[in-house]
C-alpha cells in the first residue's frame, strides 16, 4: 500500500521545497567542476562518495536498501539517471537559470503524460498553473529562433526523462524504501560514469579545455581542486534527493512536481548573491511566473 500523507499534501510540498533549496545552492558549482574534470568522472566519483552515505541512512533506520521489486527500482533509477546526465551536461554549457528552466519542464511533461494516459483527471487550476509556469520558463530560456542552439534542448530532454522517473516513483515504487530508491539512482549514475569513462578511453575523443569539454573529457588526475566540490555535491545530493523521493512517494506526481519550480527561485538567487551571475528583467518576470504557478497549485489544487 502507498504511504499515506495525512496533511493534505503539505509534507510532500515542504520536502520538495527544502530539497530545491539545497540543490539550488550546490548545482551552481558544477561549472567550477567542469573546469577541472569531466561529466563521467564527476558521476563516478560522486557515487563512490555518496553510496556509503546512503548506507548510513539505512543504518539510522530511515529505510532498507534491498528493493521489494528490483525491476521497478531499476527502471526508475535508469530514467532519473539519464535525466541527470542531460541536466548536469547543460549546467556546464549554458547559464544556470536556463539549465534549471529546461529541466523543470518536467511538471509540464508529467501533466501531459498523465492526461494522455487517461488514468487521472487534472483540475483546471493545475492546468492553469502549468500554463503559467511554462510561460515563465519561456521567459527564462528566452529562445531565439534566429540563434537556435541545440544546447538549449539538452535540459529539456532531461525534463522529459525526469518526468518519467517521477511518475515511476509514484506508480511503480510507492511501496519501496526511499533509501532503496536513492541507492538505485546513485548506483545507476555511478555505472553510467564508469561506462562513459571507458568509452572515452577507448574512442579517445578530443576534449576542449574548460566547461566546453565537460562531456567529452576522460579521467583527470590529480583532481584535488575539484574534490571539495564533488564532496559537497555528494552530501547535498544525498539529503536533497532523499527528500525529493519521499515527496514523490507521499504526493501525487503532477501536484508535487510543481513545487520543483521553486528551484528557479533558489538557484538564480544564489547565483546572483554568491557568484554575481545576474538575470535580466524578462528572466525575473519568468521566475515570478514560475513561483506563481507553484502558489496556484498549493492553494487551489483540485
Amino acid at each position: 500500500m502507498k504511504e499515506a500523507d495525512d496533511t493534505g499534501g503539505l509534507v510532500p510540498a515542504l520536502l520538495m521545497i527544502a530539497a530545491m533549496a539545497i540543490i539550488g545552492v550546490i548545482d551552481n558549482f558544477i561549472v567550477r567542476l567542469a573546469e577541472e574534470i569531466g561529466l563521467w568522472q564527476f558521476h563516478a566519483t560522486r557515487a563512490l562518495l555518496a553510496l556509503p552515505m546512503v548506507a548510513g541512512l539505512s543504518l539510522l533506520g530511515l529505510g532498507r536498501i534491498r528493493p521489494a521489486r528490483l525491476w521497478a527500482v531499476t527502471l526508475r533509477s535508469l530514467l532519473v539517471a539519464v535525466a541527470m546526465l542531460f541536466y548536469f551536461a547543460a549546467l556546464a554549457l549554458i547559464p544556470v537559470a536556463q539549465a534549471m528552466a529546461g529541466l523543470f519542464t518536467s511538471p509540464i511533461f508529467i501533466v501531459l503524460i498523465t492526461v494522455l494516459a487517461g488514468r487521472q483527471r487534472i483540475g483546471p487550476w493545475r492546468v492553469l498553473a502549468v500554463a503559467v509556469g511554462f510561460a515563465g520558463i519561456l521567459l527564462v530560456l528566452q529562445p531565439d529562433p534566429r540563434k537556435f542552439e541545440i544546447a538549449t534542448l539538452i535540459p529539456v530532454a532531461g525534463g522529459f526523462f525526469y518526468a518519467l522517473g517521477a511518475i515511476a516513483t509514484n506508480t511503480l515504487c510507492a511501496r519501496e524504501s526511499t533509501v532503496s530508491l536513492l541507492m538505485g539512482m546513485m548506483l545507476a549514475l555511478g555505472l553510467f560514469g564508469l561506462l562513459g569513462l571507458a568509452g572515452i578511453a577507448v574512442l579517445g575523443p578530443e576534449s576542449a579545455p574548460g566547461p566546453e569539454g565537460f562531456v567529452t573529457r576522460g579521467w583527470v588526475w590529480p583532481m584535488w581542486q575539484a574534490a571539495p566540490w564533488v564532496m559537497v555535491q555528494a552530501a547535498g545530493s544525498v539529503v536533497a534527493v532523499f527528500m525529493m523521493t519521499k515527496g514523490y512517494q507521499l504526493g501525487e506526481p503532477s501536484y508535487v512536481g510543481v513545487f520543483e519550480y521553486s528551484l528557479m527561485i533558489f538557484g538564480p538567487l544564489f547565483a546572483w548573491v554568491a557568484l554575481g551571475q545576474g538575470v535580466g528583467p524578462w528572466q525575473v518576470l519568468g521566475i515570478t511566473l514560475i513561483a506563481l504557478a507553484g502558489g496556484i497549485i498549493a492553494v487551489r489544487s483540485k
